[in-house]
């Protein structure tokens, strides 16, 4: 009879070849962000020969089920998916078992799909496979399908607007990489602990602060943007993928500043998740204002001022 460790290892890898198996369905616009979670779960819990036991049945399983139902290179592509994911888990898993500070092990872990996305792209292109040509192909594509009412709502021409997302494509990397670890790392933490482990969290809120030094990067940015007009250059590049992560944090930065004003008049959460529903439902325009109230918060002590109030 199984052991009630290894019965619950096995639960998990039957989560985990449901998410795999989502891929392939439209659910996988949410099921994509929790693909880590189960094997990261069963990582940190499990010795190596029992990790890698129950991560094989879960493999075994999503290729012979694909192989029944589908093909088998569906099942094999899954795996690929699934192995490319593995490194960031083992990363993360490690620095899991040392106690490591969230800021850390959110860092390590999204540096490690970057470069392993990174990674991918060289291999590709020295087996003479572009894939950022092929992506430009596809996207030129799509968009000449289009009908011309729509065709008409675009403010570039397509061939354009495919130049201007490719060039935007390690601002994509990024962000992708940064919301696919701290996903993980929400989730993943919180049913680890419930299990006993203690595993660290990020600091409050209310008390997430940027370096001022994230300031000066971006008055620089904006000021280098004023005189950088060819779009072929590598700095107008930079400044296409920096400038809107920049803002990005800087609006985050704006939420942390409404939960420390609460926090510092012990009202409810009201007035922060307020802010985060106008931030999402009124997106751009109210995206521009709390970034600039991310920066006025670097800027001026103004949680100083509050404090001594």
């Amino acid at each position: 009879m199984l052991g009630k460790g290894l019965a619950k290892g096995l639960g998990w890898s039957v989560i985990t070849v449901i998410l795999l198996l989502s891929v392939i369905t439209p659910l996988n616009i949410i099921t994509m962000n929790l693909l880590m979670v189960p094997v990261l779960i069963q990582f940190v819990r499990y010795d190596v020969k029992r990790f890698l036991l129950v991560y094989g049945i879960s493999l075994a399983a999503v290729y012979v089920l694909t192989s029944m139902l589908m093909i088998g290179w569906v099942g094999l592509l899954l795996i690929s998916v699934s192995l490319f994911l593995l490194p960031p888990v083992i990363q993360m898993g490690n620095l899991y078992r040392r106690r490591a500070a969230a800021r850390t092990v959110v860092t390590v872990g999204t540096l490690t799909l970057l470069a392993e996305m990174l990674l991918s792209i060289l291999v590709a292109y020295m087996f003479g496979f572009n894939l950022i040509a092929k992506m430009r192909q596809f996207m030129l594509e799509s968009l000449n399908t289009l009908p011309d009412q729509l065709k008409g709502l675009l403010a570039m021409d397509p061939a354009d607007v495919v130049r201007v997302i490719s060039q935007m494509l390690p601002m994509m990397m990024i962000g992708f990489s940064i919301v696919l670890v701290v996903i993980t790392h929400w989730i993943s933490r919180r049913i680890l602990n419930r299990g006993g482990a203690d595993i660290p969290g990020f600091k409050p809120v209310h008390e997430w602060r940027l370096p001022r030094s994230f300031l000066w990067y971006y008055m620089i940015a904006l000021l280098m943007e004023l005189f950088v007009q060819d779009p072929d250059s590598g700095v107008y590049m930079v400044l296409l993928n920096l400038l809107p992560l920049l803002t990005m944090a800087f609006a985050v930065q704006a939420i942390a500043f409404l939960f420390f004003v609460a926090h510092a008049n012990r009202w409810n959460r009201l007035l922060p998740v307020t802010g985060i529903v106008l931030l999402v439902l009124f997106f751009p325009l109210t995206y521009f204002l709390f970034s600039l109230l991310g920066v006025f918060d670097v800027a001026f002590p103004i949680r100083e001022r509050m404090a001594r109030k």
